[in-house]
């Protein structure tokens, strides 16, 4: 026995007619009618940042410290020519927990002791306090 239980038994077997005031619905439109609701919306973006991987800042030993500020002081002392250096710093995440490291290179215009950053010469600012590795030519 079918499930629905004759009540369309008058219409069921009757041929199909086209509309002729409305025009043929494409398959892409009727699929359309179909597609997901996105009812939490931004839910995708929070699925994505929540994987977006970040590293923890590493501690670095005094004798890197030390190492450190040796450089600091060579750059010091070279400011004038403009040294092109390559410094290895930390960037913390401004969403969650740790960070990126990051490696720029570009000639050193100033030390701001004060605020205990690097400016490059093109804008760049770097903390010094995040610094973890100083390489270039100066230093050999």
């Amino acid at each position: 026995m079918n499930s629905y239980n004759g009540k369309y038994d008058d219409i069921i077997n009757l041929p199909y007619r086209k509309s002729t005031k409305h025009p043929h619905m494409s398959l892409e439109a009727r699929s359309a009618q179909f597609a997901p609701y996105a009812a939490l919306t931004g839910y995708e973006d929070v699925i994505e940042e929540t994987s977006r991987l970040t590293s923890d800042r590493k501690e670095i030993d005094e004798n890197i410290k030390t190492m450190l500020d040796m450089k600091l002081q060579i750059i010091y002392e070279k400011i004038s020519t403009k040294p092109v250096v390559t410094f290895t710093y930390f960037v913390p995440d401004t969403k969650k927990d740790g960070g990126t490291y990051v490696t720029v290179t570009g000639k050193v215009k100033k030390i701001d002791e004060y605020k205990q950053i690097i400016v490059l010469e093109d804008g760049r600012e770097i903390p010094i306090l995040d610094i973890v590795d100083i390489t270039g030519e100066i230093f050999k």
